[in-house]
């Protein structure tokens, strides 16, 4: 079984990364194989609701000159995926949206039923905000939404500042444990419900 995280900060190794790598290292230790995949630097094309993806049975978007078919292609051999990004007025990465966009509309049977989660890194606030919006999409292709003891969110602003963030971590370990429980579930129908690790609440005000 295997997971597929797509990490849609521009900065390789901040804070978007330090919360899915908290996440890979959770799922090995419960035996489910991950890959992060960055969005990058460069451009993601906007749906342009062209429609040419379903006329001419395509299986995915027309436009090939970013890393949106690429990406969906990866879900052939994902059971589930995890979207994680950083905070920018309460929205996710705008690349994030057009790339789910564009990649469920002509390839949504590669998504369908298998588990998703999303995170979201922030400074402050819009955290909620932009975790509700990342998870839509995946409610209208009847995925599984896989939570934590919390909503997945971490905070920092600083490259990797979010590992401070203690209960943002036990967070991301919570979400992974679930993951993990549910593939099995799904697939081998055993296991049973992950052990909770004991809170680790962190306030702003220390």
């Amino acid at each position: 079984m295997k997971v597929l995280m797509i990490n849609a900060s521009p900065r390789f190794k901040g804070n978007t990364q330090v919360a899915l790598e908290q996440i890979a290292a959770t799922l090995a230790a419960e035996g489910i194989d991950s890959e992060i995949v960055p969005l990058g630097t460069r451009p993601v094309r906007s749906c342009i609701a062209c429609n040419k993806c379903l006329e001419q049975g395509l299986g995915h978007c027309i436009f090939d000159d970013d890393v949106c078919n690429k990406i969906s292609a990866r879900m052939d051999q994902a059971d589930a995926i995890i979207v994680g990004s950083p905070v920018y007025y309460g929205q996710p990465n705008g690349g994030l949206l057009s790339l789910m966009q564009r990649m469920l509309y002509p390839a949504g049977s590669k998504f369908a039923g298998k588990p998703a989660a999303a995170v979201a890194i922030c400074r402050r606030g819009g955290a909620s905000a932009a975790y509700q919006m990342m998870l839509m999409p995946f409610e209208m292709m009847n995925m599984p939404i896989v939570t934590s003891q919390y909503w997945n969110i971490a905070y920092g602003r600083e490259t990797g500042e979010a590992a401070q963030d203690v209960e943002g971590m036990q967070t991301m370990r919570t979400l992974a444990r679930n993951m993990a429980w549910l593939l099995r579930k799904i697939h081998t129908g055993e296991g049973d419900a992950p052990q909770l690790e004991p809170w680790q609440p962190m306030h702003f005000i220390r």
